[in-house]
């Protein structure tokens, strides 16, 4: 009996679904950029076949001004990895944290060029620790408040 060596790659990676909506354009246009915005950010991972997972890293944003929405983007960044002989902890770590953090520099792009291509300034996401967001929910499952998904 041979040793399961462990695995890992990026099989790839593709925006799943996009949507951008601006609902006071032209007129926003018009008055000085101040606004405020709301990021809701989470991931998720299922199993597909031989052992290949679908991670999902999908960010919610919202801008506002003057209590109207500006802009409301919704992305989902995707990668199918394979991840192989890895023990239990391990692999919940690359599915929860690593692969997360492998899709957030593209989640990244398509957010700032999106909003740019709507007529806004650039929106840089700021950095996430997705290390720190897995070990708080490890956190909080050990406390009994369990969550499906790592927001930020």
């Amino acid at each position: 009996m041979s040793e399961q060596k462990e695995q890992f790659d990026i099989q790839k990676i593709f925006v799943r679904d996009m949507s951008f909506e601006s609902p006071q354009a032209p007129a926003i246009f018009t008055e000085q950029w101040q606004p405020s915005t709301d990021v809701n950010l989470s991931s998720r991972f299922d199993e597909l076949a031989d052992d290949h997972y679908l991670v999902d890293l999908k960010v919610q944003i919202t801008a506002k001004q003057n209590d109207k929405v500006s802009f409301l983007i919704e992305v989902v960044q995707s990668g199918i990895f394979l991840i192989k002989g890895f023990e239990k902890k391990q692999q919940e770590q690359l599915l929860n944290s690593y692969c997360p953090n492998t899709l957030f520099p593209f989640l990244r792009e398509v957010i700032s060029e999106s909003v740019t291509k709507g007529g806004f300034p650039p929106l840089v996401l700021a950095p996430v620790n997705f290390d720190a967001l897995y070990a708080q929910k490890l956190a909080q499952d050990a406390s009994g408040s369990s969550t499906t998904s790592t927001k930020h």
